[in-house]
């Protein structure tokens, strides 16, 4: 396979493939910092660590990698407006749009989200265009899903906003969102 068809091939496979939704939150010293990430997994669970890629494209990502600290805010579909705040270039992801607080360590956190973790960084890979982070969990919250967990995912496909539903036979099946949401996300 050829160099562009094997990168074609790739970017198929992976717009297609359906991802949870984080918002990373953090402050280096010269003001908060907020981007919507779909690539953090988690690593290890003691001790507990995840890892995530920042792309190279992103206004956000060196200063993500210069703070101390960072908040890893795990969203439902309930913060699809948290979602978008933290993947459209330019806005105030600190403004009025969405409620949000320091922690006593100074990392800034949305205080809607249900679940999140105050994380250190422990590792970064640069590879081409973007940065793999690897991140030990120090603190945080899971919070208790309102109803199925299952029907509260927000998830990430095709370059789309998705959710899960309930089907009459009682099933999750994937729906999509409303169009207006198409490529906000990249």
């Amino acid at each position: 396979m050829t160099a562009p068809a094997l990168s074609h091939a790739f970017r198929e496979a992976f717009r297609c493939h359906p991802a949870g939704v984080a918002v990373i939150t953090a402050d280096p010293g010269n003001g908060p910092v907020a981007m919507t990430v779909s690539s953090l997994i988690s690593v290890s669970a003691d001790p507990p660590t995840v890892a995530f890629s920042l792309s190279a494209r992103s206004g956000s990502a060196t200063s993500v990698m210069a703070a101390s600290g960072l908040i890893i805010h795990l969203l439902r579909y309930a913060d699809l407006d948290l979602a978008l705040l933290g993947a459209a270039p330019g806005a105030d992801r600190f403004g009025t749009a969405a409620p949000w607080e320091r922690l006593s360590s100074g990392e800034p956190r949305y205080t809607a989200v249900a679940t999140w973790f105050r994380a250190q960084i422990t590792g970064t890979l640069p590879v081409a265009g973007a940065t793999v982070v690897t991140a030990e969990l120090l603190d945080g919250v899971c919070g208790t899903p309102l109803g199925a967990p299952e029907l509260e995912s927000l998830i990430y496909m095709d370059r789309r906003w998705h959710r899960l539903r309930e089907t009459p036979d009682g099933a999750a099946s994937l729906t999509l969102m409303d169009t207006e949401y198409r490529d906000v996300f990249r």
